[in-house]
């Protein structure tokens, strides 16, 4: 079938076809539907194993959380594949495992945000509460937790005044903003 270091398009596509088939007979004969083979399983893993390892996805401490969301998304929209629109599942898949990366990585940094929140609020990071040592500078960390929470609230502000709808009235020519500033 394929080789171990990549997935082959056409393999996959084949054993997609396969499956689709098996289960358009175990409905019309009202069976269970069967399973995924564990070839399509493993091109779903080698697929977001590999993608986690280009450079926007390989440093962060979470990747094997990663790829197991990754993986559990292709599992669960496997069947929105249709090979009759799309020849190409390693792009279709490929896509749903980026955007399960993306949802990981912003979940991992809004629970990072809660912590340092937390942190800061209960006052744990404060200057005078920490004893200096020539080892470690406490103030430099709380710096770059300052920093985060603070790039972090920034991110999601913007996100927030973006949601603002604008609209172009054809009458006049002139634009309604719709929603809070």
């Amino acid at each position: 079938m394929s080789s171990t270091h990549y997935v082959n398009n056409s393999d996959l596509l084949n054993a997609l076809i396969k499956h689709r088939k098996e289960i358009t007979k175990a409905k019309k004969e009202k069976r269970t539907p069967p399973c995924l083979s564990d070839y399509i399983g493993l091109c779903f893993f080698k697929i977001a194993e590999h993608l986690s390892r280009k450079a926007n996805f390989s440093s962060y401490t979470f990747r094997e959380d990663m790829i197991s969301d990754a993986v559990e998304n292709c599992i669960q929209y496997v069947h929105n594949f249709n090979p009759s629109i799309s020849r190409n599942p390693f792009g279709y898949f490929t896509k749903i495992i980026y955007w399960a990366f993306l949802r990981r990585i912003s979940r991992e940094k809004t629970q990072l945000y809660v912590k340092y929140k937390a942190t800061e609020q209960l006052g744990l990071l404060q200057h005078s509460n920490m004893h200096e040592t020539d080892e470690v500078r406490p103030f430099q960390v709380y710096e770059n937790i300052s920093d985060f929470i603070h790039t972090f609230e920034a991110k999601r502000e913007a996100k927030s005044r973006k949601k603002v709808k604008v609209k172009m009235s054809s009458t006049y020519g002139t634009l309604r903003f719709i929603g809070d500033l």
